[in-house]
């Protein structure tokens, strides 16, 4: 049987002894991450996988969670984290303004063990719904891969995440070589089986974990590689045209291969740097990918 998920909750608590209280409520059956100021938090939450739930002080000294909650709401990396302000205020202004910073629920201290933890699992749950019909809407029916929606949202996202770090982006587009002669020699049904498995040597290709793979349109799919040069791009994409023609689904109307094959395009840059933008690099994969068709199919352009 798998073990159910330990959820990751961030507490940030200036006080070392609040933060003591909760650690002991949750940590046998939660992953416990700590912060002692909002600017810490911000850090965390920027710089490591996300927390699915935030517990948060109101009143600290650098920055109040008030502020906090406002800034990991205005990004869109964080937007969804629920956030349960813990605070020793009890007026209902405190509360209204907690809640209208974007906050989920208000918890007064000193805490009660059974009340607090019936409310923190009551908003994993909710997130855990939401993030399940949220996977629902941004996933390609067919292929079972990331839809086009997905991707638009995660390059913005990606983008912004390198530029803060200076580390490069790399997008991959691929073709299915001579789609449409596939479909109209084995039908569209065999032509469906053919772009799942695609698909799925895809994502096998590409399995670091900030990796996706999305189906562009069509017979397109794409890839986004989070702090990828060009040269460790070119590699995986190699390995991607292996693998895809490795599957041997037959293609006897292809003038490229007897088998089904693909073509790919790369580019890469540091977001942040003059003159890039997410459009750019676009351009330049969509262009790279057009060279490899020009160059016989079955292989990697830059």
């Amino acid at each position: 049987m798998t073990p159910p998920k330990r959820f990751r909750l961030l507490i940030v608590d200036d006080q070392p002894i609040n933060i003591h209280a909760l650690h002991q409520v949750f940590h046998a059956d939660h992953e416990i991450f700590m912060a002692t100021s909002g600017r810490q938090a911000l850090d965390f939450c920027l710089g490591n996988p996300l927390p699915d739930l935030i517990l948060l002080d109101v009143m600290m000294p650098d920055m109040d969670g008030l502020d906090v909650c406002r800034k990991l709401k205005a990004e869109p990396l964080t937007e969804a984290i629920p956030i349960i302000f813990v605070t020793a205020q009890t007026e209902p202004e405190e509360q209204t303004a907690a809640l209208e910073a974007g906050g989920v629920d208000f918890i007064t201290k000193p805490i009660n063990p059974a009340v607090v933890r019936a409310r923190v699992r009551t908003h994993l749950t909710l997130k855990m719904q939401s993030d399940l019909l949220r996977a629902q809407a941004l996933t390609d029916g067919l292929t079972g891969v990331a839809n086009r929606r997905r991707f638009d949202d995660a390059l913005q996202l990606e983008w912004r995440h390198c530029q803060r770090r200076r580390s490069p982006l790399a997008v991959l587009m691929i073709d299915i070589d001579h789609f449409k002669l596939f479909n109209d020699c084995y039908g569209h049904q065999a032509g469906d089986r053919c772009l799942r498995a695609v698909g799925e040597a895809l994502q096998a290709a590409f399995r670091r974990p900030y990796d996706l793979v999305a189906r562009y349109g069509g017979e397109e799919f794409v890839c986004l590689m989070p702090e990828c040069g060009l040269s460790d791009a070119r590699t995986m994409a190699e390995e991607a045209v292996l693998a895809v023609r490795g599957l041997a689904i037959p293609h006897e109307r292809s003038p490229t291969a007897p088998v089904a094959t693909i073509s790919a395009g790369i580019a890469a840059c540091v977001p942040g740097e003059p003159g890039e933008a997410p459009e750019h690099l676009m351009q330049r994969a969509d262009a790279a990918l057009y060279e490899a068709k020009r160059q016989g199919r079955n292989r990697v352009a830059v």
